[in-house]
């Protein structure tokens, strides 16, 4: 029989969600304005400790699910946040997720349950902790793999416009791109499937309204698509 490990020290294990979402002109992520100490008052990245028989995506997964509703969404670990000062009360280690969900699915009434609001990223407030390294290092993982995989598209609506979708990959890099390109380069991907429907409201009136083949989607997904490096 294996003896235990010897050890005098407690630490607790957390895992922080940055959840990602997009209205249709502006990048956003989903903060908590915390109604509890330690940093009562203050804005946060929605987290929580593990469970004892919990493993680190299932904590991550559950913690998404009790501010959003969401099941099955994209979430990708970033890093484990182990600075012994890092949270005041007690030794806590952090592993982040990020996560991206088409902000219209999620259950508004749940995340207001919780105290949670949406909010732009260049209004983003200062955060607790190290969770503003959370968010920045999440962002930077979020522009590398939305250059090469097709990921920007768990953002966004059933059914959408190219101009939709190249506002939403504008926002993710802060920068703007020639329209004639990108639609040149999305639709070379072989991705959308046009619905045969125009979208009837917002700027891009008359626009086809395109959805995303999912199969082709799932192939695709880690084949390197170069998605905006001549835009």
């Amino acid at each position: 029989m294996l003896q235990q490990y010897p050890h005098d020290n407690r630490v607790l294990v957390a895992t922080d969600c940055i959840i990602f979402g997009f209205d249709g002109e502006d990048l956003k992520v989903l903060l908590i304005k915390r109604n509890f100490e330690p940093e009562k008052g203050k804005w946060s990245l929605m987290g929580g400790f593990l469970n004892e028989n919990e493993d680190l995506e299932v904590g991550a997964k559950r913690i998404l699910h009790e501010l959003t509703g969401l099941e099955n969404v994209y979430m990708e670990q970033l890093q484990a946040f182990g600075e012994v000062k890092r949270d005041p009360v007690e030794r806590t280690v952090s592993v982040s997720f990020y996560a991206l969900i088409n902000i219209h699915d999620h259950d508004t009434e749940l995340a207001r349950a919780n105290n949670a609001y949406w909010v732009s990223l260049d209004k983003k407030p200062s955060l607790i902790f190290d969770h503003d390294r959370m968010v920045t290092m999440a962002l930077q993982r979020l522009r590398y793999k939305a250059a090469l995989h097709p990921i920007g598209f768990e953002l966004l609506p059933e059914k959408f416009t190219i101009p939709q979708l190249q506002r939403l990959y504008e926002a993710i890099y802060s920068n703007t791109f020639d329209r004639r390109n990108f639609s040149r380069k999305i639709l070379s991907t072989k991705l959308l499937l046009d619905t045969g429907e125009k979208n009837e409201q917002g700027a891009t009136k008359k626009a086809i309204l395109y959805r995303l083949d999912q199969e082709r989607y799932q192939r695709q997904f880690n084949a390197f698509l170069n998605f905006i490096s001549d835009f």
